[in-house]
């Protein structure tokens, strides 16, 4: 089975692009980026031992995408005709993808996503992202909490108070999903998000986690670790 097949059966789509989450124009930053999003959500570390297998093998095909998309040549050639060489070097080689991935990504401490929150929270670049996370799930507040990135739900009234300036300021539109968003859903979402902060809380207990713990010990953790690693800022990327 070919990489675009592998794709189809395991992500949903033959598009690499769509896979990483990205535009088809997107930077080399940008893919990388994409990379290093996904593959937090499903790296084997994420997962018991009963599911490491299938996260395994996403994270090895999630591993080729961006050996592809990350490769000048074999870009251009999938832009054109839609087709990867599978007898290429970029994918015929056989690799260890979890190390190819650590000597991509920098181990980070709760230490420099502390630094990161603070200068994150209330800047033009915390601004800009809420605002697109608006327009990408067209209101749905439940998705735009997820994707926004160091947002706990207690902040929900701070997001949807910079939503709603924008909205009065003819800056994004007025999607029926936010404006007329029902009591019972906010309530729904609110519970949901504080179960699983005691749960993220009794894993943290049970980790024993501290500043130093390594990056395998944060992403257990973290419920969406893509918010700790994803941004430039960091030094990551």
């Amino acid at each position: 089975m070919g990489l675009l097949e592998q794709c189809e059966q395991v992500f949903g789509t033959a598009d690499l692009y769509r896979v990483l989450g990205v535009r088809r124009e997107a930077s080399d930053g940008e893919v990388r980026r994409g990379y290093h999003k996904v593959s937090l959500q499903v790296h084997p570390d994420r997962v018991g031992e009963d599911d490491k297998e299938g996260a395994t093998r996403r994270f090895q095909i999630l591993g080729k995408v961006y050996s592809v998309l990350s490769d000048q040549e074999q870009r251009a050639v999938y832009d054109e005709q839609g087709t990867v060489d599978e007898d290429s070097a970029v994918l015929s080689q056989e690799r260890d993808w979890e190390t190819y991935w650590r000597l991509l990504f920098k181990k980070i401490s709760l230490k420099d996503i502390q630094a990161f929150e603070k200068t994150y929270k209330g800047s033009e670049e915390e601004l800009a992202d809420i605002k697109q996370a608006y327009l990408d799930f067209k209101g749905d507040m439940g998705q735009i909490m997820e994707s926004v990135l160091c947002v706990q739900y207690t902040e929900e009234p701070r997001i949807r108070n910079i939503i709603q300036q924008a909205i009065d300021a003819g800056e994004v539109p007025s999607y029926k999903a936010f404006v007329r968003e029902s009591k019972q859903k906010m309530n729904a979402r609110k519970r949901r998000a504080q179960e699983e902060a005691k749960e993220a809380e009794m894993s943290r207990k049970e980790l024993g986690l501290d500043e130093d713990d390594d990056l395998k010990a944060l992403i257990q953790f973290y419920q969406f670790p893509e918010i700790l690693l994803l941004k430039p800022t960091l030094g990551i990327l």
